[in-house]
């Protein structure tokens, strides 16, 4: 379960490499590209466990997945979006419980569940706690609480069905640089040149490579109960700051850090409330001596080479091909779509109306232009929902074809007639004023009409990129770059599609249900 995810992905690698693993299914709600290592070893279905069926009904579907597998490992969890706390909870917490209930009813000997370091109870110094340490959780981070009550959750699984072994793995913060822009997306912003932290700050880390070899072992061993995973060494502010590579470090006092924080995140400047900083300050240093002496795990990289790995993957957009853990937005290739194809510049050759021509790319120079104070538009204003980061990437994809017809009016020597995208420009912010209802708020119908213009608007894109592609010989093009730019756009209408579908089971509740 979760198996696109950060220590899926991690753990797919693992599993694929021991031969005592037959077999692997994997679940998630949105499949990776089946095509691309490590997603193409496995068999896979989609099956979101946040669905508002009753438990039962999730359960028995899940059953019907996990039957015959010797052991369930559950990792899906929901990070974003934060302020939809009742989401969360049954994606998280009673997610668990529909997987829990699935392994039992399918007879699956062996369950084992991401928990983490975030379950423990708050601490007030830096002595490492083994795992008999309370499960309470930090009362004013919904992570911790939402992992404290899955502990409960697995708590009373135990207790009423003895014949199922549950593992749980309480893990450190799981780092690696194919996580570099899942992380960026649902906690950070752009690195500053100064590294600003809150005094007494302490980081446990493990590199997911790790932490997968410790699921790895737990699986394989049929292993019960609870192991906290973390590398050995411990970083504190000078240590973070030099993997940052400046060495130059701003600690801050967290009674002045954290209201600052609020004030960003009551903005909606930044996409994590000050509950996570409390559950930075108040979690246990973990000890792993129960997992090194039962299963023989060593961590292979420290935590800071955990984090150094990262730090370079955000700076080159590092991913993989998975809807979590994509990388950082691919702009179309406008330079290898205007190469030339034995000539010396691209050109309208006299077997084209070049009027028309010009008039045709230029109408969609102007489409561009709308679509982008769109798309950039919604992406603000949903960025709190569980499709902020994609429609933030479809934003900048639409950036980038712009600037790519603006390459091509220039190659060819079109004029863009910028009067039209003048008007464009404009006519999107009247658009904006619609009421649909409302007067001073926006309806909960906007999200929905957005989607589907937006997806009037890709459709009618794809068939400039397919009339390109027609003609990229006689101007000098590359048609198969503009085949790449027909399937990036109809990836896009997917994105919109789903967002549509979450937007008109919301948008006409009666009390009028936010998107």
């Amino acid at each position: 379960m979760g198996a696109t995810g950060n220590a899926g992905t991690a753990l797919l690698r693992a599993l694929a490499a021991d031969p005592q693993v037959t077999s692997v299914l994997g679940l998630a709600r949105r499949l990776p590209d089946r095509t691309a290592e490590p997603y193409s070893g496995a068999e896979w279905a989609s099956v979101d466990v946040a669905t508002e069926e009753p438990d039962d009904a999730v359960a028995d579907r899940l059953a019907e997945r996990f039957r015959g597998c010797d052991a369930v490992v559950h990792l899906a969890w929901l990070i974003q979006p934060n302020r939809e706390r009742d989401l969360l909870r049954r994606a998280n917490v009673d997610g668990t419980r529909r997987v829990a209930l699935g392994a039992v009813r399918a007879g699956v000997p062996h369950l084992v569940v991401a928990s983490s370091v975030g379950a423990y109870s708050p601490v007030d110094d830096d002595a490492p706690r083994r795992e008999d340490w309370p499960t309470d959780g930090i009362p004013t981070s919904h992570y911790s609480v939402d992992k404290a009550a899955q502990e409960r959750v697995l708590d009373e699984v135990e207790a009423e069905h003895p014949g199922l072994t549950v593992a749980r793995l309480r893990t450190a913060l799981v780092f690696q640089g194919d996580a570099a822009q899942e992380i960026v997306r649902y906690f950070l912003g752009p690195l500053l040149p100064v590294l600003p932290l809150p005094a007494g700050v302490r980081v446990q880390a493990v590199h997911a490579d790790d932490a997968a070899d410790a699921y790895r072992r737990v699986v394989v061993g049929r292993a019960g109960g609870a192991f906290n995973v973390a590398a050995d060494d411990l970083l504190r502010g000078p240590d973070l700051a030099r993997i940052v590579d400046h060495g130059r470090l701003v600690e801050v006092p967290p009674a002045l850090v954290r209201p600052l924080v609020s004030a960003a995140y009551g903005a909606r400047a930044v996409p994590t409330d000050p509950g996570w900083l409390d559950m930075a300050m108040g979690v246990p240093v973990l000890d792993t001596t129960r997992i090194k002496d039962e299963l023989g795990w060593r961590p292979r990289r420290t935590a800071a080479e955990a984090v150094a790995e990262l730090i370079d993957g955000m700076a080159v957009g590092r991913g993989v091909r998975s809807t979590p853990m994509r990388p950082a937005t691919p702009r179309p290739p406008v330079e290898s779509a205007i190469a030339l194809r034995g000539r010396e510049s691209a050109h309208v050759p006299e077997t084209l109306d070049a009027g028309l021509l010009g008039l045709y790319l230029s109408d969609h120079f102007t489409g561009a232009t709308a679509g982008l104070e769109r798309t950039e538009r919604m992406a603000e204003a949903y960025g709190d929902t569980p499709y902020g980061p994609e429609l933030a990437e479809l934003a900048e994809q639409i950036r980038a074809e712009r600037e790519l017809y603006r390459t091509l009016l220039d190659a060819l020597g079109v004029p863009r007639r910028r009067h039209r995208q003048a008007a464009a420009w404009v006519a999107e912010r009247v658009g904006r004023l619609k009421l649909n209802g409302r007067l001073v708020e926006r309806s909960p119908m906007s999200a929905v009409l957005e989607a589907e213009l937006m997806r009037s608007a890709v459709l009618a894109k794809i068939g400039g990129w397919q009339t390109l592609r027609e003609h990229a010989d006689e101007l000098g093009l590359d048609p198969e770059q503009f085949a790449e730019l027909v399937e990036v756009a109809r990836g896009q209408i997917t994105v919109l599609d789903r967002f549509h579908e979450y937007a008109r089971t919301r948008a006409f509740r009666a009390g009028g249900a936010s998107v």
